[in-house]
């Protein structure tokens, strides 16, 4: 394989970006691809829970296409627990920002703050502030977040639900990760 000869960006010449940029859009195609293969692994995950990582994202993701949300919140719903692996105190934001540049700003925005908003359900347990949300109070996202949370991510841990299989997402997401980075 061709490889650029810089040691430092700075050095790097036009051909040597152009050839960079021709390698990245290669590998940005492969995305949806990385995710479903993540997403296959997550079965070891969510320690004391019924359910595994996977389960919930599919329970969650089936729900959405149940009550007949469009491709986008699909996917988001598959993913919007993504960011748990590696990012455990900020799973939300990590997971926006994998799904911002191929989702609108309204998907973006309840993917991004639907860790605070599920906090309703447990916070109070734990000694914190379960109206933590409310602070968005106003937000044209703020009712639409709550319905996220309310009715598909907060009841996607029953061991008894029967969701759709991650092979029965794939075209959802193939679909939403072809679009054209950043045009939503």
């Amino acid at each position: 394989m061709e490889k650029v000869k810089f040691k430092q960006m700075k050095d790097g010449t036009k051909e040597e970006y152009l050839l960079l940029d021709k390698h990245e859009k290669k590998y940005i195609e492969g995305t949806a691809d990385r995710l479903i293969k993540f997403m296959s692994g997550l079965n070891n995950t969510l320690e004391g829970y019924q359910v595994t990582r996977l389960e919930h994202s599919l329970q969650t993701a089936t729900r959405a296409l149940n009550d007949k949300a469009n491709d986008e919140m699909i996917v988001a719903a598959l993913f919007h627990d993504i960011g748990d692996e590696l990012a455990p105190l900020n799973h939300s934001e990590y997971a926006a920002a994998v799904l911002k540049p191929y989702v609108n700003e309204k998907t973006h925005w309840i993917i991004e703050k639907h860790g605070e908003f599920q906090m309703y359900y447990y916070a109070h347990h734990l000694n914190g502030n379960r109206n933590q949300r409310d602070k968005y109070k106003g937000h044209i996202y703020y009712q639409d977040t709550i319905n996220f949370c309310e009715n598909w991510d907060q009841k996607s841990f029953d061991p008894n639900f029967k969701s759709l299989t991650l092979k029965d997402f794939e075209p959802y997401v193939k679909k939403i990760f072809s679009r054209s980075p950043y045009s939503n």
